[in-house]
């Protein structure tokens, strides 16, 4: 905050300690019960104060949205910059490091990816651009994978049809992808097949007793993400 003006400076602060205290707030009592007096009153401030940084319950979801998108985004990021630089291992990076923070922050996870909240809509122009980030960072691993020829393509190319090569062709063009048609349709089953494993993870929807070892579990998970998209599985005992 070098070069910004006290009151600025007081006021991020203060930002911080009310995104801080929803965090907490949301893991003790779920986003439905959020409360900007509560928050208030951890604060220490009597909650006409709050209102001057944050308006409404729904203004905090979304500040607490955006930390969580941005949370998760930079964790994957990090993964992968101190992870191997093997186009073959990104998947498994990414989907560790997605694993490894959901099974962390279980209520944030829950905020963006389970039951919404009664009432609330999350704000596109706020939202949307950190909710992608992570989904953008797996489309650009599957892309090093294939520029570096690591994937078998299917033969033949399975026909998609309209209106879904319409709707790749104009997400590859919004970012610059360089990737068939076939690979941008299984990059879409990677994506929701991974969040998919790992909501039911965090959420339990196994059951308690169902599985030993969940991380084994989801390391088949990887395998079988990892084979759509044509990868070699790794061989194991």
């Amino acid at each position: 905050m070098t070069g910004t003006t006290p009151r600025a400076r007081a006021r991020a602060r203060t930002m911080e300690d009310i995104v801080r205290i929803g965090r907490e707030h949301l893991a003790v009592h779920g986003a439905a019960a959020l409360s900007l007096r509560a928050v208030a009153r951890d604060l220490g401030v009597v909650s006409s104060a709050v209102y001057r940084y944050v308006r409404s319950r729904d203004e905090l979801l979304t500040l607490l949205v955006v930390d969580g998108y941005t949370e998760l985004a930079d964790a994957v990021d990090a993964a992968l910059a101190a992870g191997p630089d093997d186009p073959a291992q990104g998947v498994r990076v990414v989907g560790r490091a997605v694993r490894e923070w959901a099974l962390a922050e279980p209520a944030r996870y829950g905020l963006l990816f389970g039951t919404p909240v009664p009432g609330y809509e999350a704000p596109a122009e706020q939202t949307v651009a950190p909710g992608t980030r992570v989904i953008y960072t797996l489309l650009r691993v599957i892309e090093k994978a294939y520029a570096a020829g690591l994937l078998t393509a299917p033969d033949p190319a399975p026909a998609l049809g309209e209106p879904l090569t319409g709707d790749i062709a104009r997400i590859r063009a919004e970012l610059g992808l360089e990737l068939p048609d076939w690979l941008m349709a299984r990059a879409i089953s990677v994506w929701t097949g991974l969040f998919g494993a790992v909501t039911f993870d965090v959420f339990d929807q196994y059951g308690a007793d169902t599985f030993g070892d969940r991380a084994q579990l989801f390391e088949r998970h990887l395998d079988n993400l990892d084979g759509i998209l044509g990868l070699p599985v790794p061989s194991r005992e």
